[in-house]
């Protein structure tokens, strides 16, 4: 009779946990993304509308949040410089530009920062996409994920696939944040490991630890 009732009680445990698994893992949605920012500061400064008249859209969307560029800017030049090294990298293989404006040369490249300064939960990790109205321009951004407990403004990667020079708007939308809830807690975090980007302020250059 014990061995019954153990047997029950362990199920229902089962189903109630994996219940909530499934109800709190995964896509999170905009009332999720407004409470953390708000109440946890995830995401700062935060825009509890999507705004886009006039301008490339931001602020809080359906399942994400749309990020402002801000209005700093590293071109990469040829001038000074003849190889891109990840490991050495030289400071002269770029130029730096302040505006609302940002010209990005033909077929070339540019780094920028966010508006926002992020701080990530230890059970979250968050990727980013493009946003369709840079990239039906040519003008494709990559940024690498957003690790868990990972802080600081993200440094945005934007590439000018086109044969023409591109404008990119400062302080307007440019790409949008997914947020993925994991099922259960990381071992390591990135704060954890002391990750070399932890609470980076402004455009940050590759690093070599």
């Amino acid at each position: 009779m014990e061995n019954i009732i153990f047997s029950i009680c362990y199920n229902i445990i089962k189903i109630v946990k994996t219940t909530l698994q499934r109800e709190f893992m995964g896509l999170k949605a905009d009332c999720w993304i407004r409470q953390k920012a708000l109440q946890e500061r995830m995401i700062e400064p935060f825009c509890e509308n999507q705004v886009g008249r006039g301008v490339v859209s931001y602020g809080l969307s359906s399942y994400g949040y749309d990020i402002r560029v801000s209005d700093e800017f590293k071109i990469f030049t040829n001038v000074n410089a003849e190889v891109v090294d990840p490991k050495h990298f030289d400071e002269r293989n770029v130029v730096d530009f302040k505006g609302d404006v940002c010209i990005v040369p033909p077929n070339s490249f540019a780094l920028a920062r966010t508006v926002e300064y992020f701080r990530i939960p230890r059970n979250v990790l968050a990727i980013c996409v493009g946003k369709s109205t840079y990239a039906r321009c040519g003008i494709i951004v990559n940024v690498t994920p957003f690790e868990p407990e990972f802080e600081g403004h993200i440094t945005i990667e934007i590439s000018n696939t086109t044969p023409l020079p591109a404008k990119i708007y400062a302080n307007e939308g440019i790409a949008q944040v997914l947020f993925f809830e994991g099922d259960e807690e990381c071992e390591v975090s990135y704060k954890d490991k002391s990750g070399k980007y932890q609470r980076q302020q402004g455009i940050t250059l590759p690093r070599i630890l």
